[in-house]
């Protein structure tokens, strides 16, 4: 430790500070625009240049590291000068109305320009004119309104392993995208999202269905009918000024309702079918290998996230036959929506119009895969993420506060707490082995409250084994068998960790992957700005959803078991093969 002086004021240090963590500590915000917590600081965009006293130049308080007494003035007036040339520059580039941008009420740039002080713009810069490129699904990249901070670079590249995104050319040229001004869909992008998550922006989005939505709701011959995932109900409060982790759960439904959905789903209830069937699928698996001593795909990968899908076809197509042939909670809603519940409505399927508001900008594209629409019409027509309902809200002039907390419609409203675990990494597989655990032994998770402790939080990769005992027939052969799992979030880690199945260094029966830091509660669509710290809130509230229930393990839903009892038949059945399985293949 050593003693350094920031705006007259002692403070102790160490050099694997930086002058930014300093000023944090002292309480003094100092402007930044490119920098990321948790990603190596760049210092490209100048924004939170400070004086250092000996120093001939400004320096870039993000990448600066502490060194014993140095003198620090993070506000004179020769720092505010440079802060707002750098921001007047970056405004003459930047090509937008203000007035007609999604981002105008979520705008970084427009936020600092007013901290700054700056009224009026003092240069009008030359810009570059590039094409919008809305090639893929799910995103739209806008390159003439990004202003090179190259926070999507980071999250692709450093966190998520995909790479994607990349600077290109050199000063004014300098351009962010796929290689050579190509599409995104012409390169290897899994569409999570992450990157319009941090964007600051509007140079990068998700592909708005709120017209399509709305046209659906205004065609007199449509049933619009909408599901919510589970993430979204401890999160889309953040949209109406609610603190991180506050559970809407009741007023989201009454508001889709005033919106006027016909019916107001969840996807819990397909997230509590997910487990009957992915847990089906793991018993068989483990049954030919224990019981029969045939060779099956293990560990079994669950096949929720489908950017991880998208990962996996692209990056480990070796794998594939070891993800769970079961489709995400999103789309078998829609599958049974078209069948299930339009035969027992009385409705023409070809009438149904399925909406999912889920967390997710890669839910856009699994809609859109040709593989989900077994049920012979598409599982899920339009996809909104928690800001797309947010915006959807306040354009139908409803007050969200002040709105009272209404129940979601019967019987694909219905759900267990096990399904709302779903929207945390870890959540997907201790919702599996609570089902799992008791159908085969009789008797309950032995564990503090159901929950499996390793799994949770937001370490990158977790592992946990439980020893099953006490089978009953005709799970003997599980007797004894020390079931090993594990869990990663973000594709990084989930390379990492496939990478180390691949060289025999760890041996699992189950693996959770999720694309997103955090999971769902992480995803790409949700409320910006989405830090740890949001994160760890928005986990706690799920868990918090999970234990107020009553029921909290998928196989006791009384709706799950109508269904089964007349429609489906059985996990892994005839009809629920056909219309809740599908089959990845390798993309080039």
């Amino acid at each position: 430790m050593f003693e350094i002086t920031i705006n007259d004021k002692k403070l102790n240090g160490d050099d694997s500070m930086t002058i930014l963590d300093a000023a944090e500590m002292s309480g003094i915000k100092i402007p930044t625009l490119c920098f990321l917590k948790g990603f190596t600081p760049l210092g490209a965009c100048r924004v939170c240049v400070v004086e250092v006293e000996g120093a001939n130049t400004l320096t870039a308080a993000c990448s600066t590291p502490l060194r014993a007494d140095m003198v620090i003035k993070t506000h004179s007036p020769r720092v505010q000068r440079a802060r707002q040339s750098v921001l007047e520059l970056l405004l003459s580039e930047h090509e937008g109305d203000c007035k007609f941008c999604s981002r105008s009420d979520d705008c970084e740039l427009q936020a600092l320009a007013l901290e700054l002080g700056l009224e009026a713009p003092r240069f009008e810069g030359e810009k570059n004119h590039l094409k919008t490129d809305s090639s893929t699904a799910a995103l739209v990249r806008d390159p003439e309104k990004c202003i090179k901070c190259r926070r999507c670079v980071a999250v692709c590249s450093q966190r998520q392993g995909v790479g994607a995104l990349f600077p290109q050319y050199r000063g004014f040229a300098t351009t962010i995208g796929p290689a050579f001004h190509s599409d995104l869909d012409s390169v290897t992008c899994v569409q999570c999202g992450q990157c319009v998550a941090v964007c600051p922006v509007e140079a990068i989005s998700e592909k708005s269905h709120i017209a399509d939505v709305l046209r659906a709701l205004e065609d007199p011959e449509k049933h619009v009918i909408v599901q919510t995932a589970p993430a979204i109900r401890a999160a889309l409060g953040e949209c109406f000024g609610y603190p991180p982790g506050v559970l809407v759960t009741g007023k989201m439904t009454a508001a889709l309702r005033r919106i006027g959905f016909n019916k107001v789903f969840d996807t819990n209830f397909s997230a509590d079918l997910t487990i009957m069937e992915e847990g089906s699928e793991l018993l068989q698996r483990l049954r030919t290998v224990l019981e029969e001593g045939k060779s099956a795909a293990l560990p079994q990968f669950s096949s929720c996230s489908p950017g991880w899908i998208n990962f996996t076809e692209h990056f480990f197509p070796e794998y594939i036959p070891n993800l769970s042939t079961c489709k995400s909670p999103q789309q078998m809603f829609g599958a049974l929506a078209k069948t299930y519940y339009a035969q027992k409505s009385g409705i023409d399927p070809d009438k149904i119009v399925v909406v999912s508001v889920m967390p997710c900008t890669a839910k856009k594209f699994e809609a859109a895969r040709d593989e989900m629409c077994d049920s012979g019409f598409r599982d899920v027509d339009y996809v909104l993420t928690t800001r797309e309902l947010g915006k959807l809200i306040r354009l139908q002039g409803i007050d969200f506060t002040s709105l009272p907390d209404e129940e979601m419609d019967v019987p694909m409203g219905l759900s267990s707490g096990a399904a709302d675990i779903f929207a945390n990494s870890g959540g997907v597989m201790e919702a599996a082995i609570r089902t799992v655990y008791e159908l085969t032994t009789g008797k309950e998770l032995p564990t503090e409250n159901l929950h499996i402790t390793p799994l949770a939080g937001l370490d990158g990769i977790k592992e946990a084994s439980l020893r099953i005992e006490g089978t009953k027939s005709p799970w003997n052969f599980l007797e004894g068998v020390e079931l090993k799992v594990a869990v990663a979030h973000g594709l990084g880690n989930a390379a990492a960790l496939l990478e180390d199945i691949k060289a025999g260094k760890r041996n699992y029966h189950f693996v959770e992957i999720m694309t997103c830091p955090g999971g769902c509660i992480g995803g790409g669509g949700q409320p910006r700005f989405t830090t740890d710290e949001v994160r760890e809130k928005r986990i706690a509230a799920i868990y918090s959803e999970d234990e107020g229930k009553p029921l909290r393990k998928s196989h006791e839903n009384p709706a799950i078991t109508e269904i089964y009892a007349e429609f489906l038949g059985e996990p892994l059945g005839e009809k629920s093969h056909h219309l809740l399985h599908t089959q990845y293949t390798r993309k080039e």
